[in-house]
C-alpha cells in the first residue's frame, strides 16, 4: 500500500511520519502532484496557522489538488481546519470539503486556558471512522480554534463547550487531536483509516 503525507509549510509532519513505522508503514512525503493522486491514501497533517498556510497552498497548488483527491483522505489538526470552508483564524477562507467554519475559543473562565492542550476523552463516535472501542479514550489536543458539533462531525469532546473532535465525509476524514500523539490509541485509529 502507498501512503502519502502532503509536504506543505507545516509544523508535525515527520512525527506523523514516525508514528506511521511504529505500525509498519513506510510513508512518503511529497508535494508532487502524480504521487499525491497514485497513492492509495493520503495524509494531510501539521500544526500552523489557517491564513499563512493556506496562502502556501494556493501557490502551490495544493489546494485544488487536496480537493480533486478520490482516494481515502485523513486531515490532522492544522488540516482538518483547511478542509473546513471558513477559518476565523486570519478570516480566510479554506478548502471547502466541509461546509463549516472554524471558531476561535472564547472564554470568561479561568478555569479553562487557551489553547486546549491535553488529553480528552471522545464521544459519540461514528464506528465507521474509528475502532470501535475508541468511545471515551483519551486522545491528545494542541488548538485554540475548533470546528463546532456539525452534520459532519464523527466524534465528540468538550473543553469550554461541546466541539467536533473528527469530520467525515465521502472519501475524506479528520481529526482535531493529534493521532500521532494519541499513543496506542492513535496506532489504532491510523490502522482503521489504513484498512479503509
Amino acid at each position: 500500500m502507498k501512503v502519502a503525507i502532503v509536504k506543505y509549510n507545516a509544523g508535525n509532519i515527520y512525527s506523523v511520519d514516525c508514528a506511521l513505522r511504529r505500525v509498519g508503514v513506510e510513508a512518503e512525503i511529497t508535494d508532487n502532484k502524480e504521487i499525491l493522486m497514485s497513492a492509495d491514501k493520503v495524509i494531510f497533517p501539521g500544526v500552523g496557522e489557517a491564513a499563512s498556510t493556506m496562502h502556501y497552498l494556493k501557490k502551490n497548488n495544493l489546494d485544488s489538488l487536496i480537493k480533486d483527491l478520490k482516494q481515502p483522505v485523513l486531515g490532522i489538526c492544522i488540516g482538518m481546519q483547511l478542509m473546513c470552508r471558513h477559518s476565523e483564524e486570519g478570516d480566510v477562507d479554506c478548502l471547502n470539503i466541509f461546509d463549516v467554519e472554524v471558531k476561535r475559543f472564547h472564554t470568561e473562565s479561568t478555569e479553562y486556558k487557551i489553547p486546549h492542550m491535553g488529553w480528552n476523552t471522545v464521544r459519540n463516535v461514528d464506528m465507521h471512522m474509528f475502532p470501535q472501542h475508541i468511545e471515551n479514550q483519551y486522545v491528545y489536543f494542541v488548538h485554540s480554534y475548533y470546528v463546532p458539533v456539525c452534520e459532519y462531525t464523527t466524534a465528540e469532546t468538550e473543553y469550554i463547550l461541546p466541539f467536533s473532535a473528527a469530520l467525515h465525509k465521502d472519501n475524506f476524514y479528520a481529526s482535531q487531536f493529534h493521532i500521532e500523539k494519541s499513543g496506542a490509541v492513535g496506532e489504532d485509529i491510523f490502522n482503521h483509516f489504513l484498512s479503509l
